[in-house]
């Protein structure tokens, strides 16, 4: 892709968007959390995952973060349209990663933090890990991959909210991809610093330079 980009700063590219002069009407809307959704660095977090639930509400929706604080999971978002790719903080691994085994919080504490198959310490299972074991969230991730397959050539809208360059394999560059590919897609962008568009995306993407999380909150609706 060109490295001229199409730059469009605040609200209102999103919140008075049409298509083809009519209002937008969304079928499927995918949405992707970057690091600005990280929930240990924002007390405004759930403010953040309800106001986004209520604008995805009656959607069909699936959301990929890369966060692994697992605050997403607290929220009245459906944990069956969620993937987090990166693991999760509160699911504990063997560190030595001699079994595919993945344990929840409770169930560690149970073993008092130790693995029971080699006596190794239990660890968070998160991309983090020395030996991530990726079996947590993969059930996940093809559900994810079969929900995509279903939007080809479907009215799409791709809602990528502050996610930068720390893992741009998982959302920046597919969700890009997703969007370029789909004659029907609507691709936007938010991000504090990272908002810029390609020129390849011009006709169907608006790169929005404000805080994601806020701007959520502080949107009453997008279409």
């Amino acid at each position: 892709m060109e490295n001229e980009c199409i730059v469009h700063s605040g609200e209102d590219a999103l919140l008075k968007d049409e298509w083809n002069g009519k209002s937008l009407f969304i079928h499927k809307v995918l949405v992707g959390l970057g690091e600005e959704w990280d929930g240990d660095k924002r007390p405004d977090i759930q403010e953040g995952y309800e106001a986004l639930a209520r604008l995805l509400d009656g959607k069909d929706y699936f959301i990929v973060t890369l966060n692994t604080d697992g605050k997403i999971f607290e929220s009245s978002l459906d944990e069956k349209r969620i993937v987090a790719p990166c693991g999760n903080d509160h699911w504990f691994q063997c560190e030595k990663a001699c079994t595919a085994d993945i344990w929840e919080e409770s169930e560690a504490e149970e073993m008092d933090g130790v693995c029971p198959h080699c006596g190794a310490p239990l660890i968070p299972n998160t991309v983090r890990a020395g030996k991530y074991i990726e079996e947590g969230y993969l059930p996940q991730w093809n559900a994810y991959k079969q929900w995509l397959s279903g939007t080809l050539n479907r009215k799409l809208t791709v809602l990528e909210l502050g996610a930068g360059f720390e893992y741009p394999g998982i959302i920046r560059w597919p969700f890009e991809k997703t969007a370029y590919f789909n004659n029907k897609a609507k691709f936007y962008r938010v991000n504090k610093t990272f908002f810029q568009i390609s020129e390849e995306l011009k006709d169907k993407a608006e790169g929005i330079q404000a805080d994601s999380v806020k701007f959520i909150v502080d949107s009453p609706r997008l279409w």
